[in-house]
């Protein structure tokens, strides 16, 4: 279980940091139904998702901080419910990218309950 867990984990935090470098390089007017997203605060989810790409890796340096790997996959399972929000609330009819989130937001609920409750480090 613990390797499954370090694999997600890694995984996630490359998704994460490429989704980062991502919203760097492109406004939240690409994906039509997160217009409602200050871009201000669509640089700010970069950073946010940055810190959040390091907080997974980090229990592998350094013990102490593992703690810091389940609350990040749960605030990364938020901020994509968080889009998953938005774009029900925008009305736009695709929901693509909303079953990508879920899908997103379920791996890393599996993350933090795994790392909170079945293989804590």
């Amino acid at each position: 279980m613990n390797i499954l867990l370090w694999v997600l984990q890694i995984l996630l935090a490359l998704h994460t940091t490429m989704g980062a470098v991502w919203k760097f390089s492109n406004s939240e007017r690409t994906v039509p139904s997160l217009t409602a997203i200050p871009h201000g605060v669509w640089l700010a989810m970069s950073v946010f998702e940055l810190l959040c790409s390091l907080a997974l890796i980090l229990p592998a340096l350094n013990k102490p901080l593992a703690i810091l790997a389940p609350i990040a996959a749960a605030c990364i399972a938020a901020e994509m419910l968080l889009f998953c929000g938005v774009h029900i609330y925008s009305g736009y009819a695709e929901y693509g990218p909303m079953i990508y989130w879920l899908v997103v937001a379920a791996i890393c609920a599996f993350i933090a309950y795994g790392r909170f409750v079945l293989k804590p480090f």
